[in-house]
């Protein structure tokens, strides 16, 4: 029995490393920065990936139930003034929406030039890359700052319908691929128009499925809003009917595993998928791939729908997978579906980590240039400044996928002592998940040195 679960084991690993390979973290803006280093890349690769097996092999001495969850519960808490905190969530409300309304006229209005058009450095340096990282690095602040939700508050609600059950399942991960698909085949980060004609179409949409179904619309099917409840859950601040808190970054994810459901599977999946795509249509393998589905008469559009749902379906795959498998080598009555959901939120610090990695040097490098373009919109000077990041910064995107990784370690191990008794019982649930992320850090890690090739769209 023990080398049947051995053998399952090892070709759940093996079917995910294959899987994942063209998956994992790459992007044009880290492409090269292995060879700014002395240290060959696939030395790199091996450390990192035994870095993630060596932390989980300390984290296996850590089998008290008690101290995991008491570490888990360990939380700050900071008073807030309530009247204080509704008036600058009023005032930050506002402001969103002025700030929404100011970048789709500067949209429309400023050069066209992306680098000196605020409506494309600010969504996609100050918006995606620099908030994002503040939502699982400090805590989601995005209801108190999502224009679309402020907006919502003030119009009448035309209908009081409950949002069915089955729009629960799919909408935000469809959402969240079709807009991924959306910034890679068009060019929507370097043409302020056409960016300014996708957020009036997102708008209409948003409005209209919250004045139907209210907040729920936000909760369950927006795929934005989605995204950075996904991410706050891995930040150590959170706000509490009393105030903040301040916690163990991912404890949160370890006390939400029991209300995780199949749609947050699906979802969060689609997270760690999404912030691969971008870099996995830069290699030369996929990109020679559509080159040669193109040449042969099939659009290219049609070739990038076929891999983005078909690499979404494989890691999906993959993690089911895996969830099996460990509950194999559990030996636990436990069902596969409710692994599958219960460990689902160490895959967070993964999606973290290679965003992290992916655009913090982009942000910092647009900082000056937000800086100027702020001051005067609509009329820029025809140069604008940008940072120029030391060689060595291209390094720190390394560290950060291991770190995500090393944190989805920890997350899974506590969430394993939650879900089963005893203490080698958690610890080999562990062995197909923990194997996966070190292929994962593995194959994400060489990736990271890939040369960057201009995708065929």
């Amino acid at each position: 029995m023990r080398r049947r679960d051995a053998g399952r084991a090892l070709v759940a690993v093996l079917a995910a490393s294959l899987l994942a390979e063209p998956v994992l973290a790459h992007s044009g803006s880290l492409a090269g920065s292995l060879t700014s280093t002395s240290v060959p890349s696939w030395l790199v690769a091996v450390s990192g990936g035994g870095l993630v097996g060596a932390s989980f092999l300390f984290t296996s001495f850590a089998t008290d139930h008690e101290f995991i969850a008491w570490l888990n519960d360990r939380r700050l808490g900071l008073p807030s003034a309530a009247s204080l905190s509704r008036w600058l969530g009023r005032v930050a409300g506002v402001a969103s929406v002025v700030a929404l309304v100011l970048l789709l006229a500067v949209a429309f209005l400023a050069p066209a030039d992306p680098r000196r058009n605020l409506a494309i450095v600010g969504v996609w340096a100050a918006w995606w890359a620099g908030y994002t990282a503040s939502v699982y690095l400090l805590g989601n602040s995005w209801p108190a700052v999502n224009p679309w939700r402020a907006i919502s508050a003030v119009l009448p609600r035309v209908s009081e319908r409950e949002l069915p059950a089955s729009a629960r399942n799919w909408p935000a991960t469809a959402g969240l691929l079709g807009m991924v698909w959306l910034e890679v085949v068009t060019p929507v980060a370097s043409d302020p128009v056409l960016l300014a004609t996708v957020v009036l179409a997102y708008t209409a949409v948003t409005l209209a499925g919250a004045a139907v179904f209210g907040e729920e619309w936000y909760e369950s099917v927006d795929p934005i809003s989605r995204v950075f409840s996904v991410y706050g859950r891995l930040a150590p601040f959170r706000r509490t009917a009393d105030g903040f808190t301040v916690e163990l970054p991912g404890s949160r994810l370890v006390h939400d595993a029991d209300g995780a459901t199949g749609a947050d599977v699906r979802f969060v999946v689609a997270l760690v998928w999404a912030t691969s795509f971008d870099g996995l249509v830069s290699t030369p393998a996929f990109a020679g791939t559509a080159r040669w589905f193109v040449d042969v008469g099939v659009p290219a559009l049609a070739v990038y729908v076929a891999g983005i749902v078909a690499g979404y379906a494989l890691f999906l795959g993959v993690y089911r997978f895996a969830a099996r498998v460990g509950r194999r080598t559990a030996e636990s009555y436990v069902s596969a579906g409710t692994v599958e959901r219960r460990f689902v939120g160490s895959l967070v610090p993964i999606a973290a980590g290679y965003h992290l990695a992916h655009f913090l040097g982009y942000f910092l490098t647009f900082v000056p240039t937000l800086e100027v373009l702020a001051l005067d919109p609509f009329t820029p000077p025809q140069n604008v400044p940008v940072a120029v990041l030391p060689d060595w910064f291209g390094s720190l995107g390394l560290a950060f996928v291991v770190l995500g990784h090393l944190l989805a370690i920890w997350v899974a191990h506590s969430i394993a002592f939650e879900t089963f008794t005893g203490r080698l019982q958690p610890i080999r649930s562990q062995y197909p998940f923990a194997l996966v992320m070190v292929f994962y850090t593995m194959t994400s890690m060489w990736l990271l040195g890939q040369p960057y090739v201009a995708p065929p769209v």
